[in-house]
């Protein structure tokens, strides 16, 4: 046997003693490894799923069959299959069929999630709620997967009445109530031609807020390529502002569009398979995502604050906080469609009532401009090296951070 054959059939009885160590009554889904994963992808080949293993995606997207795909590059799937929809349930000869499908997957090492639907007005989520249910009955242990509009969303696309900001609260809420998700996962596109849409992290804190009132984790799919004259493909420096970003706000997942597809421009592979050049700055950012966010698992995100500018559903750092910027930063205006500068700091604690600040990520939010941010903590301070995985003890209440463009990084007070 050569040594790649080796390993993925390692990786595959790994998953497969996953399994069998969760018992015979499968338990509720969770996380686990923090999800890293993409949207619109090729067919799962082996030389497909190598390319994705390789570069730190952790979650593929596959029919059935390709599940023995993912399980010998030690990938968890998703399933995409056309029985996966609420009008399946009022169909007796199909929904037996639905039943069928459940009985076969349920128990593969690879299985993770099912894919119901992207983006569904709120007129469906009633269906899509007795959808989940009836999963969740059969299979506790995986993921119903459903992905929800941007707050760009127009009225008609949300089903919903009124300004913006409260269209999309009610459109959370809504959705939360009647389909009770397990996760909750959006989309939000910002890099056009002629600057930034402003309201990226307002998107960010409605959804973060969302999940820690359902309490469930919640995963940001980001912008890598272009389908549109209007958008442009992102940067290195701004893909680590997304990621980054997306991890002080407490994400437990991060999804690409699109990996690779027709009409779209960039991603991170070619046609023709090859790599695009976003693929090794990702293959980069995967891992720190996936080290640093299961760091940050049994935390509970505490507040996201800013200094410097101020985007919209932005809010400054409190002074009790444990974590200050010191020196302070002097507050600009912020005018888009120029992107936003100045610091960002998410704020992680044990969960409890009486929950106290002990880690931290330190954004870098302008992605043109390298920053050098004096950070203060209330105790002698550590970093988390995500290449060393460990944390590295500095002995200090007040660090000199110096982030690169669109840079983060996880400290925390010391044990």
């Amino acid at each position: 046997m050569n040594c790649g054959l080796l390993m993925r059939t390692l990786a595959g009885l790994i998953l497969t003693l996953g399994f069998l160590q969760s018992g015979a009554a499968a338990k509720a889904w969770r996380v686990g490894t923090p999800i890293v994963t993409y949207w619109a992808g090729p067919n799962l080949t082996d030389r497909v799923a190598r390319q994705m293993a390789e570069g730190g995606w952790n979650l593929v997207w596959c029919t059935e069959a390709e599940l023995e795909v993912a399980a010998r590059h030690g990938l968890r799937g998703q399933l995409q299959h056309e029985l996966l929809a609420p009008a399946v349930l009022h169909d007796p000869v199909r929904r037996e069929k639905l039943d069928a499908l459940i009985q076969r997957v349920k128990r593969h090492p690879a299985l993770y999630s099912y894919f119901i639907t992207d983006e569904p007005n709120a007129t469906n989520f009633v269906a899509l709620g007795e959808l989940v249910s009836y999963l969740r009955r059969r299979d506790p242990a995986h993921l119903a997967y459903i992905n929800l509009f941007p707050t760009y969303a127009s009225n008609a696309q949300l089903g919903n009445r009124g300004a913006p900001v409260p269209a999309y609260q009610e459109h959370l809420q809504q959705f939360i109530e009647r389909v009770n998700p397990s996760l909750l996962s959006y989309d939000h596109y910002q890099f056009s031609v002629n600057g930034d849409l402003p309201d990226y992290f307002l998107n960010l804190a409605l959804i973060r807020q969302a999940a820690l009132d359902a309490e469930v984790p919640f995963m940001n799919i980001v912008q890598a390529s272009t389908w549109t004259p209007g958008m442009r493909v992102p940067n290195a420096e701004e893909m680590r502002f997304l990621v980054y970003t997306t991890l002080a706000y407490g994400a437990q997942g991060i999804s690409y569009y699109v990996y690779c597809w027709p009409k779209h421009t960039g991603g991170i592979a070619n046609p023709d398979g090859t790599p695009t050049a976003l693929y090794p700055v990702l293959k980069l950012l995967n891992h720190d995502f996936a080290l640093m966010a299961a760091e940050l698992q049994p935390l509970k995100s505490l507040g996201v604050y800013h200094a410097g500018m101020f985007p919209p559903g932005t809010v400054a750092v409190p002074t009790g906080c444990a974590f200050q910027f010191d020196p302070p930063l002097p507050t600009e205006e912020f005018q888009p469609p120029r992107p936003a500068r100045g610091v960002l700091l998410g704020v992680f604690g044990k969960p409890g009532r009486s929950a106290q600040a002990t880690h931290a990520v330190v954004v870098n939010v302008d992605y043109q401009s390298a920053a050098a941010i004096g950070l203060r903590g209330g105790g002698p301070l550590e970093v988390f090296n995500p290449v060393a995985r460990r944390w590295v003890g500095t002995q200090q209440e007040r660090l000199e951070l110096k982030l690169a463009p669109g840079v983060g990084v996880l400290v925390r007070i010391g044990r």
